[in-house]
């Protein structure tokens, strides 16, 4: 009997997902007000860290914006203070240490305050073929894409369930989806993030925090650098 009742109750809300679908396509949904809330974004010093610090700075947001690279940081602050920032805060941070991350979070905790917006972005990428590619670098590859997001959610989540206030930001991939050749370190880790932030969503919703949102992002291959020489058929 319960499992009749399960697969009815997922038939109901698969036909109301759809539907709700159908309706976003025609009436388009209301834009999340982002002015105040704390954003950090890791990998912020180039790339797509550095355009989504330069949205987030015209929207009234304040910068808390990580990388490795301090010129890079120093640049993307200069420029989300052109962009509009009020406050724009950035911290050396290497995300494949886990203890420089807690290390960093506390600074930012004592400094800010409590990060409302969490958006995992930084990423690296080894663009060889599984055997050629060197121990070291498999296991940076894991550390920054995805072992990071775990000391990050870590740090920040509990005092966005405290007060059922949050957003989780994954900037995935496409390579997170579907296998790519010469990308399989790549592409594990990408996977690892897809299903670790959608786990994330689904324990906040069974402990009711609907307050905390997640969003995954799966974007294609983008001219970042990363990808130089990347060709797609």
């Amino acid at each position: 009997m319960n499992f009749l009742l399960e697969t009815l109750q997922v038939i109901g809300l698969s036909v109301y997902y759809l539907l709700e679908s159908l309706v976003f396509l025609v009436v388009p949904r209301r834009k999340k007000n982002v002015s105040n809330e704390i954003v950090l974004i890791t990998g912020a010093g180039s790339g797509i860290g550095r355009l989504l610090s330069l949205k987030f700075a015209s929207l009234g947001s304040v910068l808390v914006l990580w990388d490795i690279n301090e010129e890079g940081l120093k640049e993307t602050s200069r420029l989300a203070r052109e962009s509009g920032a009020v406050r724009v805060h950035h911290y050396l941070c290497d995300c494949s240490k886990r203890q420089d991350i807690y290390r960093v979070a506390d600074q930012v905790k004592k400094e800010v305050g409590d990060v409302s917006i969490l958006v995992n972005n930084a990423g690296i990428v080894t663009g060889k073929s599984f055997i050629q590619s060197p121990d070291s670098l498999v296991e940076k590859t894991m550390e920054v894409n995805i072992e990071a997001h775990f000391w990050t959610y870590k740090a920040f989540l509990p005092a966005m369930m405290a007060s059922n206030h949050g957003h989780l930001v994954s900037i995935a991939s496409g390579a997170g989806l579907v296998g790519v050749n010469s990308l399989s370190d790549y592409c594990a880790s990408k996977f690892a993030a897809v299903g670790f932030a959608e786990s994330i969503d689904l324990e906040m919703r069974n402990m009711g925090k609907t307050g905390v949102k997640t969003t995954i992002v799966c974007p294609f291959v983008i001219k970042t650098g990363m990808f130089d020489g990347c060709t797609a058929k």
